[in-house]
């Protein structure tokens, strides 16, 4: 570079002497018209064969201690200092064999939660087909779809809905509107729906959606007719054990002669006297 370029400074550059490869470009450039250019040459030439009868390490230690930190003479043993240091240093540390051990695989736990999330996942597709069918007019095929996601998750508040619509349109008023309370019941409130959708027509010209209206979209307790001796102080029902009693409470309460309330009222009161 000195020999052929030295008159630009290019190997001033090279070394990352930019003050004096910048003065060089300048003598080469502004003396130009005073001959200031055989100077630089010269001067690169001078330095070219300065630096090939240099010894390597000199060479070094001038010019590349940021590479080779030859300028300090107690480089090599400091590095050796701290090859020594960083030995020590792994044979105090303790050993770590957890790192290379196989841990184990953590156990596989399913809880009531995953499990009622894989069911709902499952029956997913019959929600999707129960829709495909309504959308079809097969009201009765949709239904049976839709109740097989209820049979998994019997609080769906948009499967509920559907059944009521599909029996709407089936005519079938009482399980419409039985369908639509339990909606409700289970949390939905578009009430504005119930009012305007197309499907829902045939129960609201029924007499009794007006009082279902009323009732926020519920329906009334209904009760069977009781009967005129007061079976819950019947001897059936006081005498006996409690197991007993408990079973004619819950045979009373499957032909419908008393409701889930008056069931659990009634059951803690055995429960309290025994």
């Amino acid at each position: 570079m000195a020999f052929f370029f030295g008159s630009f400074g290019v190997h001033r550059f090279y070394l990352g002497q930019v003050g004096m490869g910048i003065g060089m470009i300048f003598l080469f450039s502004a003396g130009w018209r005073m001959f200031g250019w055989p100077v630089a040459a010269i001067i690169g030439v001078i330095d070219a064969i300065v630096f090939l009868s240099m010894d390597q390490k000199e060479f070094d230690k001038k010019y590349n201690k940021k590479f080779f930190n030859t300028g300090d003479p107690d480089y090599e043993r400091k590095r050796e200092m701290e090859r020594e240091r960083y030995k020590n240093m792994r044979r105090t540390r303790p050993e770590r064999p957890d790192f290379d051990r196989k841990r184990p695989e953590p156990q596989k736990t399913t809880n009531r939660r995953q499990t009622q999330r894989q069911k709902i996942a499952a029956v997913s597709p019959f929600k999707a087909s129960g829709i495909k069918k309504f959308k079809e007019y097969e009201y009765e095929g949709a239904i049976k779809d839709f109740e097989k996601v209820l049979e998994v998750n019997p609080r769906d508040v948009a499967v509920h809905f559907n059944i009521a619509c599909a029996y709407s349109l089936m005519e079938n008023a009482e399980k419409a509107f039985d369908h639509l309370d339990k909606a409700v019941s289970y949390g939905f409130s578009d009430f504005d729906r119930i009012r305007t959708h197309d499907a829902l027509a045939f129960i609201r010209v029924q007499k009794e959606f007006e009082t279902f209206e009323q009732n926020k979209f519920q329906l009334p307790q209904q009760r069977l007719e009781a009967p005129k001796e007061d079976l819950l102080s019947t001897p059936a029902i006081t005498s006996g054990d409690l197991l007993e009693q408990l079973n004619k409470l819950g045979e009373l309460r499957k032909k419908g002669l008393l409701t889930e309330d008056e069931f659990t009222v009634q059951k803690k009161k055995l429960l309290a006297e025994k």
